[in-house]
C-alpha cells in the first residue's frame, strides 16, 4: 500500500468508497488542480466531498464554492452533502438565490461568520451570467481559503460565454480547483480549453484558445454570402491531447469499475404518413431555398432542421404562429412499444408539444395515475415529488415523461430499466446525461434504450451527428470507439 493510500485510509469516511473512488482520491486529494472525468453514476460527487473534507482536516481550506447546473444544485444541498460529507466536519451549506427573502439573506450571512465551520456556497452556473451572482461569489471567495469546483464542467466550455469569462476570472482567487464531468468532450476536442483554463491558465501550455485550436484542429476558409469564414474541417494530434490530460485528471468509466448491468440500444423505425411526406417535402424545399439565399450559420441551419424534425414528430408551426397537428405514426409506434414492455419506463422528447401528446395518449390507455412529467412546464414544487412517485415501487406511476434539457441532470430514475427517445436533439451532453439516469448505482436490471426514428428524414441525420460526436470524444479521452445507436 502506497504512503498516499495509507493517509487516505486513516481518513474517516462517512460512506464506504469503491476502489476507483479511493484511486481518484489518491491521485488528487492534495493537488491544487484536478479533473474528475468520471462517468455519471460512478460517484464523482462523493469523491469531491471526501477531497474537500481531507483538505479541511489539514487546515488547507475553510470555504467551498460549488458551481453546478440549475437542475443539480438542490441535489448537492439536500442529498450529496448530507450523505457523504463526514459528520466530524462541521459545515454550513447554503444555496444562493437571486431573489431572496429576509430569512434566506440571514442564511447567506452565516457564510461570513468567523468560525471554524466549513462554509459551503452552492450556486447555479447561470448565476455567473449576472453581475449580482458574480459579485456575491467574489465576496465569498475573497474572505475564505476556498476550493472552487465546477460540476458538469462542460457548462463552461464556450470561451466566449459571459458565465465562462466570469468563472475564469474568479478562479484566480482560489488555490484549489476541481472540475467534474463524465463527458468533457461533447461537441469537439476544443470543448476542453476553457475547462482546463479554469484549472490553470498554463495547464495545457497554450497562450490562447486560438493557439490551442491551431494545434488540434484543421481549419479551412469558406465563403458565405460574400464573406470569408474560418471553419473546422477536421481534428489532429488527439493522441497527444489525450496524454496531456492524464497529468491532471482521472478517467473512470462505469463498465471499468462497477458491476452494472449491460446496456442495449434499439431502433424502432417508422414511415411518414402521406400528409407528413407532403408537408416535409415542401418544408425541405423552402429550407434549402432559404439557406441558399442567406449567410449560413449553425443557428440558421439548426432552425431549419428543427422545423423538419417537428414535422417528423407530427406537428408544425403555421404562418399564424399556432402549432398544427399532422396525422403521424410516431405516437402509435410509441404505444406499441409500451404495450411490449413490462415495468416502469422513462420517455424523453425534444419538443413540449410531443410531451403533451405522449401524456394524453398514456392517460387514455393506462389512466391518469400512471404518468408524471418532468420538463420546463412542470412546477418546481412538483418535480421532486414526481420523481419520488416514479421511484416508489408500490406507486401506480409507471411512466415518467420529460425533456433531457430539464430532467437529464441530477436525477436517479433506476426504477426504470427502459428508456425511450421519442425524439432527439443535437446536444450530445444532454443525450449522455439523460441515458445515465437509469444506468447508475442502484440499477439491478439490464437497461434498454429505444430510439424512434422516421426513415429517410432528418431523424437519421441527428442520430448520425450524435454518433460522430461520441466517437470524436472517445478518441480524445483515449477510449475505444463506442458502438451506439
Amino acid at each position: 500500500m502506497s504512503i498516499e493510500r495509507r493517509k487516505i485510509m486513516d481518513y474517516k469516511f462517512k460512506t464506504k468508497p469503491y476502489a476507483h473512488q479511493l484511486t481518484a482520491l489518491e491521485k488528487s486529494w492534495n493537488k491544487e488542480t484536478f479533473a474528475y472525468f468520471m462517468e455519471m453514476g460512478t460517484g464523482k460527487s462523493k469523491v469531491l466531498l471526501d477531497n474537500i473534507a481531507m483538505l479541511y482536516d489539514k487546515g488547507k481550506i475553510n470555504g467551498v464554492l460549488i458551481i453546478a447546473p440549475k437542475g443539480v444544485i438542490k441535489t448537492w444541498h439536500e442529498q450529496e452533502i448530507p450523505t457523504h460529507l463526514p459528520d466530524h466536519v462541521e459545515n454550513e451549506a447554503v444555496l444562493w438565490q437571486a431573489a431572496i427573502t429576509k430569512k434566506q439573506q440571514e442564511k447567506l450571512n452565516t457564510l461570513f461568520k468567523t468560525e471554524t465551520t466549513l462554509h459551503v456556497l452552492i450556486m447555479n452556473v447561470e448565476a455567473f451570467s449576472t453581475t449580482k451572482g458574480t459579485s456575491f461569489a467574489y465576496k465569498f471567495l475573497s474572505c475564505h481559503n476556498a476550493l472552487m469546483a465546477v460540476d458538469e464542467s462542460t457548462t463552461i466550455k464556450n470561451p466566449k460565454a459571459k458565465r465562462t469569462k466570469n468563472i475564469l476570472k474568479l478562479s484566480q482567487y482560489t488555490k484549489y480547483r476541481r472540475i467534474l464531468t463524465g463527458s468533457p468532450v461533447t461537441r469537439n476536442p476544443l470543448d476542453l480549453y476553457s475547462q482546463c483554463e479554469f484549472l490553470s491558465p498554463w495547464l495545457l501550455k497554450f497562450a490562447s484558445y486560438y493557439s490551442f485550436r491551431n494545434r488540434y484542429a484543421e481549419m479551412k476558409t469558406m465563403r458565405f454570402g460574400g464573406r470569408q469564414v474560418q471553419v473546422i474541417s477536421s481534428y489532429k494530434n488527439l493522441g497527444e491531447l489525450s496524454e496531456k490530460l492524464k497529468d491532471f485528471s482521472y478517467r473512470v468509466l462505469k463498465e471499468d469499475c462497477l458491476d452494472l448491468p449491460e446496456k442495449t440500444f434499439m431502433k424502432r423505425m417508422i414511415t411518414l404518413t402521406p400528409d407528413q411526406s407532403k408537408i416535409y417535402k415542401q418544408m425541405k424545399e423552402e429550407a434549402l431555398a432559404y439557406l441558399n439565399g442567406k449567410v449560413t450559420t449553425t443557428a440558421t441551419v439548426l432552425t431549419q432542421l428543427m422545423r423538419l424534425q417537428q414535422i417528423t414528430c407530427g406537428h408544425f408551426k403555421a404562418d399564424d404562429g399556432t402549432t398544427q397537428p399532422i396525422k403521424n405514426n410516431r405516437i402509435t409506434e410509441l404505444m406499441n412499444v409500451l404495450e411490449e414492455i413490462e415495468g416502469k419506463v422513462v420517455i424523453w422528447a425534444h419538443f413540449q408539444y410531443d410531451i403533451t401528446s405522449i401524456i394524453k395518449a398514456i392517460v387514455e390507455e393506462y389512466g391518469p395515475g400512471s404518468v408524471v412529467d418532468y420538463y420546463g412546464l412542470t412546477p418546481q414544487e412538483d418535480r421532486q415529488d414526481n420523481v419520488r412517485k416514479f421511484q416508489n415501487p408500490t406507486n401506480s406511476v409507471r411512466f415518467l415523461v420529460g425533456t433531457p434539457a430539464t430532467g437529464g441532470y441530477g436525477l436517479t430514475l433506476t426504477a426504470a430499466s427502459t428508456m425511450i427517445y421519442y425524439s432527439n436533439g443535437y446536444d450530445l451532453e444532454k443525450r449522455l446525461q439523460s441515458q445515465d439516469r437509469i444506468h447508475r448505482i442502484g440499477q439491478n436490471h439490464p437497461v434498454t434504450y429505444i430510439d424512434i426514428i422516421a426513415e429517410e428524414t432528418v431523424d437519421n441525420k441527428i442520430v448520425k451527428s450524435l454518433k460522430k460526436k461520441v466517437n470524436i470524444a472517445s478518441k480524445v479521452m483515449g477510449e475505444e470507439l463506442k458502438s451506439w445507436i
